[in-house]
C-alpha cells in the first residue's frame, strides 16, 4: 500500500503543477494599472509555492516508497524528524519573507499610495444585501449624510437632506458604477450595517468595508466593458445576490451617461 500511496503522490503533483504550467484556469482580463505589477507578484508567488510543493510531494514520496520495503529499513532525513521541521521552517520563512519584500511595491501602489487629485469622486454605500453610487452634481460637491435619514424606501439610501442642504440637491445616486476609461477614480466605502467587500476581479482591488469607518479606494480602469462587482464578506443570508456592475465608457459616452442623470 505504500508504494502505491507513493506513486499516487507523484501522479497528483504531476497534474496539479501541469494544470497551473499550462495555466488551464488562470487569472480574468486585467483591466487595471496597477494590474500588470499585482499579476506579476502572483506569478512570482506561484512559482515559489510551486517549487516547495513539488519538492516537499516528491520528498513525501521518496520517504513513503523507501519504508513500504521491510528490508530496507526505514527510510529518515538526516538529522531526524526536528531538524527536518527546522529546515521547513527556514525555507518556507525565507520565501514568505523574499515574496513579501518583493510585492511591496505593487501593494503599495495599489492601497497605500495617496490617489490622484484630478481623480473622479464617487462614494459607495453597502448594506444588505446591495451597493448604492453617489456622485456630484454639477457643482463638484456632495452633499452631507445624515444617518438619521437614511431611508430605503424613499431611495434616501446615503441619508442626504436636500431642503435644507443645497449641495445635496444635485446628487447623483445610482445602483451601479460607471466611469469614464483611463480616468483616475476614488472611491469612498461606506457600511450602513455589517462587513461587506468591494471585488472586482478585472480591476484586480478588494477592499472591505468596515461599520463606522470610511475607507478610501483609488484605481484607474485602462479597458471598456461592463465587469461584475461582488461582495466577498459573508455578510448575511442574502450574500450570494449581492452584486452590482461597474461599465466603464468612453470618455464621450461617461459625458452623456452623467448628463442624462444630472438633475436639472
Amino acid at each position: 500500500m505504500g508504494k502505491i500511496f507513493a506513486v499516487v503522490v507523484v501522479l497528483f503533483t504531476a497534474v496539479s503543477t501541469a494544470i497551473f504550467v499550462m495555466r488551464v484556469w488562470w487569472l480574468p482580463v486585467d483591466i487595471s494599472t496597477v494590474g500588470p505589477a499585482i499579476d506579476h507578484q502572483l506569478n512570482d508567488t506561484m512559482v515559489g509555492t510551486g517549487v516547495l510543493f513539488v519538492f516537499s510531494q516528491i520528498l513525501l514520496a521518496f520517504f513513503v516508497w523507501g519504508s513500504s520495503s521491510r528490508s530496507s529499513g526505514t527510510k529518515r532525513f538526516p538529522g531526524g524528524a526536528a531538524s527536518l521541521v527546522v529546515f521547513a521552517i527556514v525555507v518556507v520563512g525565507i520565501e514568505i519573507l523574499a515574496l513579501a519584500l518583493v510585492g511591496t511595491k505593487a501593494w503599495a501602489a495599489a492601497y497605500l499610495t495617496p490617489a490622484d487629485t484630478n481623480a473622479l469622486k464617487i462614494e459607495v454605500q453597502a448594506e444588505q444585501f446591495a451597493f448604492h453610487f453617489r456622485y456630484p452634481g454639477a457643482d463638484g460637491r456632495f452633499g452631507a449624510v445624515h444617518a438619521d435619514k437614511i431611508d430605503d424606501s424613499s431611495g434616501n439610501y446615503f441619508g442626504l437632506d436636500p431642503e435644507h442642504d443645497a449641495a445635496a440637491r444635485d446628487d447623483i445616486v445610482v445602483n451601479s458604477l460607471t466611469i469614464p476609461v483611463n480616468q483616475a477614480v476614488a472611491l469612498n466605502l461606506r457600511s450602513k450595517d455589517v462587513g461587506h467587500s468591494f471585488f472586482v476581479r478585472e480591476l484586480r482591488v478588494q477592499q472591505d468595508f468596515v461599520p463606522g469607518l470610511d475607507i478610501p479606494l483609488h484605481f484607474t480602469a485602462t479597458k471598456t466593458g461592463k465587469y461584475e462587482i461582488v461582495c466577498t464578506q459573508l455578510c448575511g443570508l442574502g450574500h450570494y445576490r449581492m452584486k452590482a456592475y461597474l461599465s466603464v465608457l468612453s470618455q464621450d459616452d461617461y459625458d452623456r451617461w452623467l448628463k442624462a442623470r444630472e438633475i436639472q
